[in-house]
Protein backbone atom coordinates (compact mmCIF):
# COMPACT_ATOMS: atom_id res chain seq x y z
CA UNK A 1 0.00 0.00 0.00
CA UNK A 2 1.17 3.54 -1.00
CA UNK A 3 2.42 5.17 1.85
CA UNK A 4 0.66 8.42 1.93
CA UNK A 5 1.92 10.33 5.04
CA UNK A 6 4.99 11.93 3.29
CA UNK A 7 4.81 15.39 2.01
CA UNK A 8 5.24 16.87 -1.30
CA UNK A 9 8.94 17.99 -0.37
CA UNK A 10 9.63 14.72 1.05
CA UNK A 11 8.52 12.95 -1.92
CA UNK A 12 10.74 15.05 -4.83
CA UNK A 13 13.56 14.88 -1.84
CA UNK A 14 13.00 10.66 -1.93
CA UNK A 15 13.28 11.07 -5.85
CA UNK A 16 16.46 12.85 -5.67
CA UNK A 17 18.29 10.59 -3.22
CA UNK A 18 16.83 7.36 -5.61
CA UNK A 19 18.64 9.11 -8.49
CA UNK A 20 21.78 10.01 -6.86
CA UNK A 21 21.56 6.30 -6.16
CA UNK A 22 21.08 4.68 -9.00
CA UNK A 23 23.54 6.88 -11.21
CA UNK A 24 26.07 7.02 -8.73
CA UNK A 25 28.27 4.39 -10.54
CA UNK A 26 27.56 6.30 -14.02
CA UNK A 27 29.09 9.49 -12.23
CA UNK A 28 31.94 8.07 -11.00
CA UNK A 29 32.90 6.05 -14.30
CA UNK A 30 32.18 9.40 -16.06
CA UNK A 31 34.68 11.25 -13.58
CA UNK A 32 37.51 8.47 -14.69
CA UNK A 33 36.67 8.94 -18.17
CA UNK A 34 37.00 12.70 -17.49
CA UNK A 35 40.04 12.42 -16.11
CA UNK A 36 41.31 9.94 -18.81
CA UNK A 37 41.08 12.33 -21.30
CA UNK A 38 42.42 15.59 -19.60
CA UNK A 39 45.32 13.09 -19.11
CA UNK A 40 45.77 14.37 -14.99
CA UNK A 41 47.37 10.82 -13.95
CA UNK A 42 50.16 11.32 -16.66
CA UNK A 43 53.16 12.50 -14.64
CA UNK A 44 56.41 13.90 -15.68
CA UNK A 45 58.59 11.77 -13.76
CA UNK A 46 57.51 8.57 -15.60
CA UNK A 47 57.59 6.88 -18.85
CA UNK A 48 53.85 7.47 -19.50
CA UNK A 49 55.19 10.82 -21.29
CA UNK A 50 56.01 9.16 -24.22
CA UNK A 51 52.41 7.83 -24.33
CA UNK A 52 49.63 9.46 -26.72
CA UNK A 53 46.17 9.80 -25.65
CA UNK A 54 44.02 7.82 -27.94
CA UNK A 55 40.85 8.88 -26.14
CA UNK A 56 41.43 13.12 -26.46
CA UNK A 57 42.62 12.44 -30.53
CA UNK A 58 39.20 10.26 -31.06
CA UNK A 59 36.64 13.05 -29.46
CA UNK A 60 38.64 16.00 -30.86
CA UNK A 61 38.11 14.19 -34.65
CA UNK A 62 34.61 13.30 -33.61
CA UNK A 63 33.19 16.99 -32.28
CA UNK A 64 33.44 18.72 -35.58
CA UNK A 65 31.68 15.81 -37.46
CA UNK A 66 28.66 16.42 -35.44
CA UNK A 67 28.82 19.95 -34.18
CA UNK A 68 30.69 22.01 -36.67
CA UNK A 69 28.76 25.60 -37.31
CA UNK A 70 25.98 27.32 -35.76
CA UNK A 71 22.16 25.60 -37.41
CA UNK A 72 20.05 27.95 -39.41
CA UNK A 73 16.57 28.36 -37.91
CA UNK A 74 14.11 27.17 -40.64
CA UNK A 75 10.93 27.91 -40.28
CA UNK A 76 8.31 27.39 -42.78
CA UNK A 77 3.62 27.26 -42.97
CA UNK A 78 2.71 23.88 -42.58
CA UNK A 79 0.09 24.66 -45.88
CA UNK A 80 1.74 26.54 -48.59
CA UNK A 81 -1.50 28.83 -49.81
CA UNK A 82 -2.05 32.16 -50.62
CA UNK A 83 -1.40 33.60 -47.01
CA UNK A 84 0.48 36.29 -46.28
CA UNK A 85 -0.12 37.22 -42.75
CA UNK A 86 1.53 33.49 -42.11
CA UNK A 87 4.47 34.23 -44.52
CA UNK A 88 5.48 37.12 -42.72
CA UNK A 89 4.98 35.62 -39.21
CA UNK A 90 7.28 32.57 -40.20
CA UNK A 91 9.53 34.66 -41.63
CA UNK A 92 9.62 37.22 -38.08
CA UNK A 93 10.03 34.13 -36.17
CA UNK A 94 12.90 32.63 -38.61
CA UNK A 95 14.57 35.98 -38.39
CA UNK A 96 14.24 35.99 -34.27
CA UNK A 97 15.68 32.74 -34.10
CA UNK A 98 18.21 33.21 -36.11
CA UNK A 99 19.07 36.50 -34.21
CA UNK A 100 18.89 34.76 -30.56
CA UNK A 101 21.82 31.99 -32.11
CA UNK A 102 24.10 34.11 -33.33
CA UNK A 103 24.08 37.15 -31.35
CA UNK A 104 24.31 35.53 -27.88
CA UNK A 105 27.06 33.54 -27.06
CA UNK A 106 25.04 31.03 -24.55
CA UNK A 107 23.73 28.33 -27.71
CA UNK A 108 27.22 28.64 -28.83
CA UNK A 109 28.55 27.63 -25.89
CA UNK A 110 26.08 25.25 -24.20
CA UNK A 111 26.26 23.72 -27.55
CA UNK A 112 30.10 23.11 -27.48
CA UNK A 113 30.05 21.64 -23.86
CA UNK A 114 27.36 19.27 -24.42
CA UNK A 115 28.71 17.75 -27.47
CA UNK A 116 31.78 17.13 -25.37
CA UNK A 117 29.59 15.82 -22.45
CA UNK A 118 27.79 13.46 -25.09
CA UNK A 119 31.34 11.58 -26.08
CA UNK A 120 32.71 11.61 -22.53
CA UNK A 121 29.71 10.61 -20.07
CA UNK A 122 27.25 9.68 -22.71
CA UNK A 123 24.90 12.63 -21.74
CA UNK A 124 25.07 16.15 -22.90
CA UNK A 125 22.01 18.28 -21.22
CA UNK A 126 21.05 21.96 -22.15
CA UNK A 127 18.29 23.86 -20.47
CA UNK A 128 16.38 26.64 -22.53
CA UNK A 129 14.45 29.14 -20.30
CA UNK A 130 11.61 31.85 -21.17
CA UNK A 131 13.23 35.23 -19.81
CA UNK A 132 10.77 38.32 -20.40
CA UNK A 133 11.93 41.73 -19.49
CA UNK A 134 8.47 44.11 -18.08
CA UNK A 135 9.08 47.44 -17.76
CA UNK A 136 6.17 49.82 -16.08
CA UNK A 137 4.90 52.42 -18.64
CA UNK A 138 2.25 54.16 -16.00
CA UNK A 139 -0.89 53.49 -14.01
CA UNK A 140 -4.21 52.76 -15.20
CA UNK A 141 -6.56 55.57 -15.30
CA UNK A 142 -10.24 54.21 -14.29
CA UNK A 143 -11.02 58.16 -13.76
CA UNK A 144 -10.03 58.27 -9.97
CA UNK A 145 -6.69 59.75 -9.58
CA UNK A 146 -4.06 58.12 -7.27
CA UNK A 147 -4.38 60.47 -4.76
CA UNK A 148 -7.66 60.75 -3.88
CA UNK A 149 -7.84 57.03 -3.97
CA UNK A 150 -5.05 56.80 -1.22
CA UNK A 151 -6.49 59.50 0.50
CA UNK A 152 -10.30 57.83 1.08
CA UNK A 153 -8.20 54.55 2.10
CA UNK A 154 -8.88 52.57 -1.31
CA UNK A 155 -5.96 50.74 -2.99
CA UNK A 156 -3.94 52.73 -5.67
CA UNK A 157 -4.16 51.23 -9.03
CA UNK A 158 -1.85 48.85 -10.64
CA UNK A 159 0.79 49.59 -12.86
CA UNK A 160 0.26 49.28 -16.37
CA UNK A 161 3.51 47.39 -17.52
CA UNK A 162 4.52 46.05 -20.50
CA UNK A 163 7.39 43.44 -22.55
CA UNK A 164 10.55 45.53 -23.22
CA UNK A 165 12.13 42.35 -25.08
CA UNK A 166 11.75 38.58 -24.73
CA UNK A 167 14.68 35.88 -24.32
CA UNK A 168 14.91 31.92 -24.67
CA UNK A 169 18.86 31.54 -23.12
CA UNK A 170 20.35 28.21 -23.11
CA UNK A 171 21.51 27.24 -20.17
CA UNK A 172 24.18 24.84 -20.19
CA UNK A 173 23.91 22.10 -16.97
CA UNK A 174 26.55 19.89 -16.06
CA UNK A 175 26.50 16.45 -16.25
CA UNK A 176 26.21 16.16 -12.20
CA UNK A 177 23.59 18.73 -11.79
CA UNK A 178 20.75 17.56 -13.86
CA UNK A 179 18.72 14.37 -12.81
CA UNK A 180 15.19 12.99 -13.42
CA UNK A 181 12.63 10.35 -12.16
CA UNK A 182 13.02 6.79 -12.84
CA UNK A 183 11.38 5.45 -16.30
CA UNK A 184 12.21 2.65 -18.87
CA UNK A 185 11.57 5.40 -21.65
CA UNK A 186 11.49 8.93 -21.51
CA UNK A 187 7.61 9.18 -21.75
CA UNK A 188 7.50 7.75 -18.09
CA UNK A 189 9.89 10.47 -16.78
CA UNK A 190 7.62 13.24 -14.58
CA UNK A 191 10.00 15.19 -12.78
CA UNK A 192 13.05 16.38 -14.04
CA UNK A 193 15.73 19.07 -12.37
CA UNK A 194 18.87 21.12 -12.49
CA UNK A 195 21.01 21.99 -8.99
CA UNK A 196 22.12 26.10 -9.01
CA UNK A 197 24.69 27.47 -7.11
CA UNK A 198 23.72 30.96 -6.47
CA UNK A 199 25.24 33.68 -4.42
CA UNK A 200 23.52 35.93 -2.26
CA UNK A 201 22.26 38.38 -4.57
CA UNK A 202 21.02 36.02 -6.92
CA UNK A 203 19.04 34.24 -3.92
CA UNK A 204 17.62 37.56 -2.52
CA UNK A 205 16.74 38.66 -6.13
CA UNK A 206 14.82 35.57 -7.22
CA UNK A 207 13.50 34.57 -3.34
CA UNK A 208 13.10 37.79 -1.65
CA UNK A 209 15.03 38.58 1.20
CA UNK A 210 13.46 35.63 4.03
CA UNK A 211 13.79 33.15 2.08
CA UNK A 212 17.17 34.00 1.04
CA UNK A 213 18.99 33.73 4.42
CA UNK A 214 17.17 30.16 5.39
CA UNK A 215 19.45 28.82 2.18
CA UNK A 216 22.95 27.73 3.67
CA UNK A 217 25.87 29.87 1.57
CA UNK A 218 28.61 26.84 2.13
CA UNK A 219 27.99 25.09 -1.75
CA UNK A 220 30.45 25.27 -4.73
CA UNK A 221 30.27 23.00 -7.63
CA UNK A 222 32.52 19.93 -6.28
CA UNK A 223 35.78 19.83 -9.50
CA UNK A 224 36.66 16.68 -10.57
CA UNK A 225 40.13 17.20 -8.81
CA UNK A 226 41.73 19.56 -6.01
CA UNK A 227 44.06 22.25 -7.35
CA UNK A 228 47.28 21.60 -7.67
CA UNK A 229 47.96 23.16 -4.32
CA UNK A 230 45.72 21.41 -2.87
CA UNK A 231 43.48 23.70 -1.74
CA UNK A 232 39.77 23.27 -1.82
CA UNK A 233 37.31 25.85 -3.80
CA UNK A 234 36.01 28.37 -1.79
CA UNK A 235 32.58 27.12 -0.71
CA UNK A 236 30.64 30.44 -0.41
CA UNK A 237 27.48 29.74 -2.55
CA UNK A 238 23.84 28.39 -1.94
CA UNK A 239 22.73 24.99 -3.57
CA UNK A 240 19.08 25.23 -5.03
CA UNK A 241 17.04 22.64 -7.28
CA UNK A 242 14.65 23.51 -9.99
CA UNK A 243 12.35 21.03 -10.16
CA UNK A 244 9.67 20.77 -12.76
CA UNK A 245 6.91 18.34 -12.17
CA UNK A 246 5.07 17.15 -14.97
CA UNK A 247 1.85 14.94 -13.31
CA UNK A 248 1.47 18.96 -11.17
CA UNK A 249 2.25 20.89 -14.08
CA UNK A 250 4.22 23.19 -11.37
CA UNK A 251 7.59 24.06 -10.91
CA UNK A 252 9.42 23.71 -7.22
CA UNK A 253 12.29 25.62 -5.88
CA UNK A 254 13.92 22.87 -3.58
CA UNK A 255 16.76 23.18 -0.84
CA UNK A 256 17.66 20.30 0.78
CA UNK A 257 18.94 21.68 3.99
Amino acid sequence: MADTSQTPVTKWLSTIATYDNEFKRWEQRTTKIIKRYRDDTRTSNSNETAKFNILWSNVQTLIPAVYAKLPKADVTRRFGDNDPVGRVASELLERALDFEVEHYPDFRSTMKYDVEDRFLGGRGTAWVRYEPHVATIGIEDDGVSVTSAVEEGEDAPPPLEQIEYERAPVDYVHWKDFGHSSGRAWDEVTKVWRCLYMDEAALIERFGEEKAKLVSMDMAPSPLVDNASGDRQKKDLGKVCELWDKESGKVYWICKD
